[in-house]
């Protein structure tokens, strides 16, 4: 049951990841934003389940494995440092590098205070 609880989330939270890089490239904007953006969101929803403390199996599978594993994205993350760095933006690259980790890191914190 466990496997499809996660597969289950990982059709919501993929296509929102795709959604939402999709949308910042077209408005004419980096699409590292918008891995930026769902990967505040995805710490933020992790930090509130872990939070809660005794949030049953099937929904840590469904939510936190499945949903917020798939919405967030470390590997693309990297992608998107190395093209700026590639493209000379080495300054914008920094930038972004601490930026996910900063506020990634805090989205994650005041998700689980707000959870507990």
């Amino acid at each position: 049951m466990t496997p499809l609880l996660v597969a289950a989330g990982a059709m919501a939270g993929a296509p929102l990841r795709l959604l939402v890089t999709r949308l910042a490239a077209r408005r004419g904007r980096d699409p590292a934003l918008g891995t930026l953006a769902v990967n505040v969101a995805g710490s933020a929803v992790l930090g509130v389940l872990l939070g809660l403390g005794d949030a049953p199996a099937a929904v840590v599978a469904l939510v936190g494995t499945g949903f917020c594993g798939t919405l967030t994205t470390f590997s693309t993350l990297g992608a998107d440092v190395v093209r700026l760095v590639a493209g000379r933006a080495v300054g914008r690259a920094l930038a972004y590098t601490a930026a996910s980790a900063v506020l990634g890191l805090g989205a994650a914190a005041v998700g689980y205070a707000a959870g507990g």
